[in-house]
Protein backbone atom coordinates (compact mmCIF):
# COMPACT_ATOMS: atom_id res chain seq x y z
CA UNK A 1 0.00 0.00 0.00
CA UNK A 2 1.53 3.35 -1.28
CA UNK A 3 2.05 5.42 2.05
CA UNK A 4 3.73 9.58 1.20
CA UNK A 5 5.32 10.47 4.07
CA UNK A 6 5.36 13.77 5.48
CA UNK A 7 9.38 14.32 3.79
CA UNK A 8 7.84 13.47 0.22
CA UNK A 9 5.43 16.70 0.05
CA UNK A 10 7.48 19.01 2.75
CA UNK A 11 8.84 22.66 1.78
CA UNK A 12 12.61 22.22 2.43
CA UNK A 13 13.33 25.78 1.93
CA UNK A 14 12.12 27.09 5.44
CA UNK A 15 12.61 30.88 7.39
CA UNK A 16 13.69 29.87 10.67
CA UNK A 17 15.40 32.22 13.47
CA UNK A 18 17.64 31.78 16.04
CA UNK A 19 16.24 31.82 19.44
CA UNK A 20 18.60 35.13 19.91
CA UNK A 21 16.83 37.08 17.02
CA UNK A 22 15.61 40.16 17.80
CA UNK A 23 11.97 41.40 17.49
CA UNK A 24 12.48 43.84 14.67
CA UNK A 25 14.78 41.47 12.91
CA UNK A 26 12.06 38.85 13.08
CA UNK A 27 9.14 41.12 12.00
CA UNK A 28 11.24 42.35 8.99
CA UNK A 29 11.39 39.06 8.05
CA UNK A 30 7.88 38.47 7.83
CA UNK A 31 6.88 40.90 6.28
CA UNK A 32 9.29 40.72 3.51
CA UNK A 33 9.12 36.77 3.03
CA UNK A 34 5.11 37.44 3.41
CA UNK A 35 4.49 34.43 5.82
CA UNK A 36 2.76 34.02 8.88
CA UNK A 37 4.99 32.04 11.60
CA UNK A 38 8.22 30.92 11.49
CA UNK A 39 10.17 28.03 13.16
CA UNK A 40 12.80 29.23 16.24
CA UNK A 41 15.96 26.57 16.35
CA UNK A 42 18.62 26.76 18.74
CA UNK A 43 22.14 26.36 17.68
CA UNK A 44 22.42 22.74 16.96
CA UNK A 45 19.19 23.20 14.73
CA UNK A 46 16.71 21.70 17.20
CA UNK A 47 13.18 23.36 16.95
CA UNK A 48 12.74 24.80 20.08
CA UNK A 49 9.58 27.17 19.45
CA UNK A 50 7.67 29.14 16.55
CA UNK A 51 6.82 32.72 16.56
CA UNK A 52 3.90 33.53 14.59
CA UNK A 53 1.82 36.99 13.77
CA UNK A 54 -0.15 36.19 16.92
CA UNK A 55 3.12 36.67 19.65
CA UNK A 56 4.36 39.92 17.70
CA UNK A 57 0.62 41.43 18.29
CA UNK A 58 0.38 40.88 22.17
CA UNK A 59 2.84 44.01 22.25
CA UNK A 60 0.59 45.97 20.49
CA UNK A 61 -2.83 45.11 22.14
CA UNK A 62 -1.97 44.27 25.82
CA UNK A 63 -2.36 47.11 28.31
CA UNK A 64 -0.11 48.47 31.09
CA UNK A 65 0.02 46.65 34.11
CA UNK A 66 -2.86 47.49 36.59
CA UNK A 67 -1.89 48.87 40.43
CA UNK A 68 -2.01 47.61 43.20
CA UNK A 69 -3.05 44.48 44.71
CA UNK A 70 -4.13 43.09 40.76
CA UNK A 71 -0.92 43.24 39.60
CA UNK A 72 -0.11 40.23 41.56
CA UNK A 73 -3.08 38.23 39.64
CA UNK A 74 -2.34 39.42 36.16
CA UNK A 75 -1.82 36.84 33.34
CA UNK A 76 2.30 37.11 33.66
CA UNK A 77 2.65 34.47 30.61
CA UNK A 78 1.10 36.51 28.02
CA UNK A 79 2.50 40.21 29.75
CA UNK A 80 6.10 38.59 29.53
CA UNK A 81 5.44 37.77 25.99
CA UNK A 82 4.24 41.07 25.27
CA UNK A 83 7.42 42.37 26.77
CA UNK A 84 10.00 40.59 25.28
CA UNK A 85 12.43 41.46 22.59
CA UNK A 86 14.43 38.02 21.16
CA UNK A 87 12.38 34.96 19.85
CA UNK A 88 13.03 33.06 23.09
CA UNK A 89 11.40 35.36 24.66
CA UNK A 90 8.33 35.82 23.11
CA UNK A 91 7.65 32.51 21.14
CA UNK A 92 5.34 29.54 21.38
CA UNK A 93 6.62 26.38 23.19
CA UNK A 94 7.20 23.96 23.19
CA UNK A 95 6.81 24.10 19.33
CA UNK A 96 3.76 21.40 17.45
CA UNK A 97 6.39 19.48 15.07
CA UNK A 98 6.54 15.99 12.65
CA UNK A 99 8.57 13.72 11.90
CA UNK A 100 10.07 13.93 8.45
CA UNK A 101 8.75 9.95 8.47
CA UNK A 102 5.25 10.27 9.50
CA UNK A 103 2.37 9.83 6.98
CA UNK A 104 0.37 12.44 5.53
CA UNK A 105 -2.57 11.42 7.43
CA UNK A 106 -1.01 11.79 10.86
CA UNK A 107 0.36 15.98 9.80
CA UNK A 108 -3.22 16.38 8.79
CA UNK A 109 -4.89 14.68 12.16
CA UNK A 110 -2.65 16.51 14.35
CA UNK A 111 -3.38 19.92 12.01
CA UNK A 112 -7.07 19.32 12.09
CA UNK A 113 -6.94 18.68 16.15
CA UNK A 114 -4.41 21.37 17.28
CA UNK A 115 -6.30 24.10 14.80
CA UNK A 116 -2.61 25.03 12.95
CA UNK A 117 -1.98 25.56 9.41
CA UNK A 118 1.38 24.64 9.23
CA UNK A 119 4.16 22.07 10.99
CA UNK A 120 7.72 22.37 11.40
CA UNK A 121 9.43 19.02 10.03
CA UNK A 122 12.21 17.07 12.31
CA UNK A 123 14.60 14.31 12.27
CA UNK A 124 14.53 12.16 14.92
CA UNK A 125 17.16 14.38 16.64
CA UNK A 126 14.38 17.29 16.50
CA UNK A 127 16.51 19.07 13.99
CA UNK A 128 14.47 21.44 11.70
CA UNK A 129 14.39 19.46 7.71
CA UNK A 130 11.38 21.59 6.44
CA UNK A 131 8.12 22.49 6.83
CA UNK A 132 4.37 21.43 5.69
CA UNK A 133 0.97 22.96 5.16
CA UNK A 134 -2.22 22.21 4.19
CA UNK A 135 -2.06 22.61 1.05
CA UNK A 136 1.08 20.18 0.79
CA UNK A 137 -0.82 17.86 1.91
CA UNK A 138 -3.70 17.71 -0.12
CA UNK A 139 -1.24 16.87 -2.65
CA UNK A 140 -1.97 13.24 -2.31
CA UNK A 141 -5.50 13.72 -3.88
CA UNK A 142 -3.40 15.03 -7.12
CA UNK A 143 -2.32 11.44 -7.49
CA UNK A 144 -2.89 9.72 -11.08
CA UNK A 145 -6.12 7.63 -11.66
CA UNK A 146 -4.27 4.84 -13.24
CA UNK A 147 -2.20 4.46 -10.17
CA UNK A 148 -5.32 4.32 -7.87
CA UNK A 149 -6.87 2.08 -10.31
CA UNK A 150 -3.54 -0.23 -10.13
CA UNK A 151 -3.27 -0.41 -6.33
CA UNK A 152 -7.46 -0.82 -5.94
CA UNK A 153 -6.89 -4.37 -8.35
CA UNK A 154 -3.78 -5.48 -7.77
CA UNK A 155 -2.92 -4.31 -4.01
CA UNK A 156 -6.40 -4.94 -2.43
CA UNK A 157 -8.68 -7.22 -4.67
CA UNK A 158 -6.08 -9.88 -5.13
CA UNK A 159 -3.32 -8.70 -3.03
CA UNK A 160 -5.15 -8.23 0.46
CA UNK A 161 -8.24 -9.60 -0.03
CA UNK A 162 -6.89 -12.53 -2.59
CA UNK A 163 -10.12 -12.01 -4.32
CA UNK A 164 -10.05 -13.12 -8.32
CA UNK A 165 -10.17 -9.44 -10.16
CA UNK A 166 -12.02 -10.72 -12.85
CA UNK A 167 -14.96 -10.92 -10.83
CA UNK A 168 -15.13 -6.94 -10.32
CA UNK A 169 -15.14 -3.79 -12.55
CA UNK A 170 -13.01 -1.39 -11.02
CA UNK A 171 -13.05 2.56 -12.52
CA UNK A 172 -11.42 5.37 -11.10
CA UNK A 173 -12.26 8.77 -12.30
CA UNK A 174 -11.17 11.59 -10.72
CA UNK A 175 -10.38 9.76 -7.45
CA UNK A 176 -13.50 8.57 -7.15
CA UNK A 177 -13.45 4.81 -7.02
CA UNK A 178 -16.77 2.60 -8.42
CA UNK A 179 -16.68 -1.03 -7.74
CA UNK A 180 -18.87 -3.48 -9.32
CA UNK A 181 -19.42 -7.18 -8.59
CA UNK A 182 -20.45 -9.98 -6.28
CA UNK A 183 -19.32 -11.01 -3.25
CA UNK A 184 -20.54 -13.95 -0.35
CA UNK A 185 -21.10 -11.47 2.47
CA UNK A 186 -22.02 -8.11 3.08
CA UNK A 187 -18.90 -7.71 5.92
CA UNK A 188 -16.92 -8.58 3.74
CA UNK A 189 -17.84 -6.07 0.78
CA UNK A 190 -17.90 -3.55 3.33
CA UNK A 191 -14.02 -4.61 4.48
CA UNK A 192 -13.32 -4.13 0.85
CA UNK A 193 -14.99 -1.16 0.58
CA UNK A 194 -13.25 0.51 3.50
CA UNK A 195 -9.99 -0.59 2.59
CA UNK A 196 -10.25 1.04 -0.89
CA UNK A 197 -11.97 3.75 1.08
CA UNK A 198 -8.70 4.51 2.59
CA UNK A 199 -6.20 4.12 0.00
CA UNK A 200 -4.16 7.35 -0.35
CA UNK A 201 -5.75 9.92 -3.30
CA UNK A 202 -9.08 8.12 -3.33
CA UNK A 203 -11.66 10.77 -2.83
CA UNK A 204 -14.56 8.99 -2.50
CA UNK A 205 -16.29 4.90 -2.94
CA UNK A 206 -19.04 4.41 -4.86
CA UNK A 207 -20.66 1.12 -4.02
CA UNK A 208 -22.12 -1.36 -6.97
CA UNK A 209 -21.45 -4.88 -5.16
CA UNK A 210 -24.15 -7.62 -4.68
CA UNK A 211 -24.21 -9.60 -1.71
CA UNK A 212 -26.65 -12.02 -0.39
CA UNK A 213 -29.69 -10.37 2.35
CA UNK A 214 -28.44 -11.29 5.74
Amino acid sequence: MKVTTVKGVMTSSVVAVREDADFKEMVTVLRSRRISAFPVIDASGRVIGVVSEADFLLKEATPPLPQGAIRLAWRLKDRSKAAGVTAAEIMTKPALTIHEDAPVQEAARLMQSRKVKRLPVVDAEGRLRGIVSRADLLSVYERPDHEIWDEVVKGVISGEYGLDPELFVVTVRSGIVTVTGSMGRRADALSLLGTIRYLEGVIGVRDRLSYPAE
